[in-house]
């Protein structure tokens, strides 16, 4: 974490504030995770989601980004799609919460004051941080028994398309994968503690967990306008 926060402090200092323009909203909509309960769906978005989006505009082309998002995932086995996860009957329920910076490209010219109606598609690729919920199966109740809090580092990448309806709001609609370095947000890998029992890991080891957020992006911009020139 503090590695991340340093990165963001470094980034902001190494740039030259003035004459920038800014975007700062809401993300709306919902999201889904992959692992090793519930269906196998990539784009699945049945949990709700919010988060707040911050935008650097440096050029047209691309803008530096930083995401704060929340989901609280629910997830579990009675699914038909796979009828080994339907008999075993596990399910689970976890919170989410990422920090995560980087750039996000447009494919289009994006120039916010030329006055004229715009869109573009664009990518958005970063590095980011989650904070997760620490728990286990219970192998006679198959309850989930909670035992902490957990962090990793999550890369998130983003598409999506972007418009502006007016000179000071930009709506976004975008899909957002990440991929994470932990394989315990569905409590399938506990890590080992003193009061945690052993042998309770389950599914692929081999694979890490995903997430994804599908939602609206509603930017409100502010600033001093840009002169997309070299200082």
């Amino acid at each position: 974490m503090k590695r991340l926060w340093l990165y963001i402090v470094i980034l902001c200092f190494s740039l030259n504030a003035k004459g920038q323009f800014h975007e700062l909203g809401p993300f709306l909509g919902a999201g889904n995770y992959i692992g090793d309960i519930g269906s196998t769906f990539f784009v699945y978005p049945e949990n709700p989601a919010f988060g707040l989006v911050y935008k650097w505009n440096r050029t047209t082309r691309y803008s530096l980004r930083a995401n704060a998002m929340f989901m609280n995932i629910k997830k579990s086995d009675y699914s038909p799609v796979d009828n080994a996860r339907f008999n075993r009957q596990l399910r689970f329920s976890n919170s989410i919460m990422e920090f995560s910076v980087g750039t996000e490209i447009n494919y289009i010219d994006f120039n916010l004051h030329g006055g004229e109606r715009l869109w573009s598609p664009y990518l958005f690729l970063g590095i980011g941080y989650i904070r997760y919920d620490l728990f286990y199966h219970d192998p006679i109740t198959l309850e989930n028994v909670e035992y902490g809090k957990g962090g990793e580092i999550t890369f998130p990448a983003i598409v999506g398309v972007k418009t502006n309806i007016s000179p000071f709001v930009v709506l976004g609609l975008e899909i957002g994968a990440r991929y994470t370095l932990t394989d315990n947000l569905d409590g399938s890998a506990p890590e080992t503690e003193a009061n945690v029992p052993n042998n309770l890991m389950f599914g692929n080891m081999n694979n890490n967990d995903w997430y994804v957020f599908t939602g609206l992006t509603i930017s409100f911009t502010f600033g001093d306008l840009p002169c997309y020139c070299k200082e």
